[in-house]
């Protein structure tokens, strides 16, 4: 039976939490049977178990059945399915911040909403780091990849614009360097792995960090392969730069619960600082060896 003593506005609340709950019980439940670990499958379904019982909890309340968002649900699922399923269920957390204002005012009327929910929260997120995710595993490996990649790359393009002055040129340059570059970085990953006796497989940690190296070069160098203009190409470059820094420090930020805002500052300044010491070091060069290209 519905609480009468519920006022229109706290019922809507209640009414929007109820959703809420149902929508991420079915999200946990649809990922518990698509992964084929058991350990994580066992966590998903006792996270969406306890999702329902908030929804249970808040149903005694306004006395309803509430249907769930279909388009939430299909969404964080996708979203799991592609870039992992802590990412997924970590954005989807952060997502539902905003929510404990709600409770707090829930509290009022129901003073044992704000307790339970608490209680349940803590639960859910000791249960998020039991997840056993092989793609996070490796994110240290990614990291170096796509470190060294950003400050290398960006800074002999943003010195080869100077020299060079010359975009074809200065992009094959930059891609056989790269390629070189992401083979040592593979290669030196394996044998750091290998010689630490480390749990992580040498070999995939080695793919892991060539690969992001490598991914990084191309998406550097393809503004010179496109452009005439070497200053264009150079703008061009270090946007890109920033993107891949906001894309993969966004990553891991949420799905390592991580400070957003100082590693993304960080790794901008850092790569960008590197990008600048080399133009100016390319120019000073071009004058003093009297380079024309």
């Amino acid at each position: 039976m519905p609480d009468e003593r519920l006022s229109t506005e706290i019922k809507k609340k209640l009414i929007q939490s109820q959703k809420n709950e149902i929508t991420e019980y079915i999200i946990y439940s649809k990922l518990s049977e698509s992964v084929k670990d058991e350990h994580n499958s066992k966590t998903l379904r006792k996270i969406g178990e306890e999702e329902k019982e908030h929804y249970d909890f808040w149903k005694k309340y306004t006395g309803e059945e509430i249907k769930p968002n279909t388009l939430k649900i299909w969404f964080y699922f996708l979203i799991a399915k592609i870039f992992g399923i802590t990412f997924g269920i970590q954005l989807m957390e952060k997502g539902e911040e905003e929510a404990q204002d709600t409770y707090k005012e829930i509290a009022k009327t129901i003073p044992q909403a704000k307790k339970i929910v608490e209680d349940e929260d803590e639960h859910e997120h000791e249960l998020i780091e039991m997840i056993d995710e092989e793609r996070l595993n490796y994110v240290g490996a990614v990291v170096r990849g796509l470190n060294d990649a950003l400050v290398e790359l960006t800074g002999a393009l943003a010195g080869l614009t100077f020299v060079l002055n010359n975009t074809q040129l200065i992009g094959v340059t930059g891609l056989i360097t790269g390629i070189a570059a992401s083979l040592s970085m593979g290669g030196s990953e394996y044998l750091g792995r290998k010689s630490e006796e480390s749990l992580l497989d040498p070999k995939k940690a080695s793919i892991y960090t060539g690969g992001a190296y490598f991914i990084t070069v191309m998406f550097l160098i393809f503004p010179y392969m496109l452009s005439q203009d070497v200053y264009l190409s150079l703008g061009w470059m270090i946007v890109n730069a920033v993107i891949v820094i906001f894309l993969f420090t966004f990553y891991t930020a949420v799905a390592k619960d991580l400070d957003f805002k100082s590693r993304f500052l960080e790794m901008t300044s850092i790569s960008l600082g590197i990008a600048v010491l080399t133009f100016v070091i390319g120019f000073f060069i071009r004058t003093y060896f009297g380079v024309e290209i």
